[in-house]
């Protein structure tokens, strides 16, 4: 389930976000708000929830 605050990548192929992981900040009927942020920029860009997929934010952090 992708809620605000879930990291998400995009997986529409067709899409020129295809593979950029970025942070959900809000959800509205079908249309997901998603922040990039990469260096010195950020960007928010909206997408069809069908667009996006959850990932596992703790993959390769290691635990101390």
């Amino acid at each position: 389930m992708i809620l605000p605050g879930s990291a998400v990548r995009v997986k529409n192929a067709d899409d020129i976000y295809y593979g950029y992981q970025g942070l959900v900040q809000r959800i509205s009927s079908n249309q997901v708000a998603v922040l990039f942020e990469g260096g010195n920029w950020d960007k928010l860009v909206t997408f069809r929830l069908s667009e996006l997929e959850l990932v596992d934010a703790t993959v390769g952090r290691t635990k101390k």
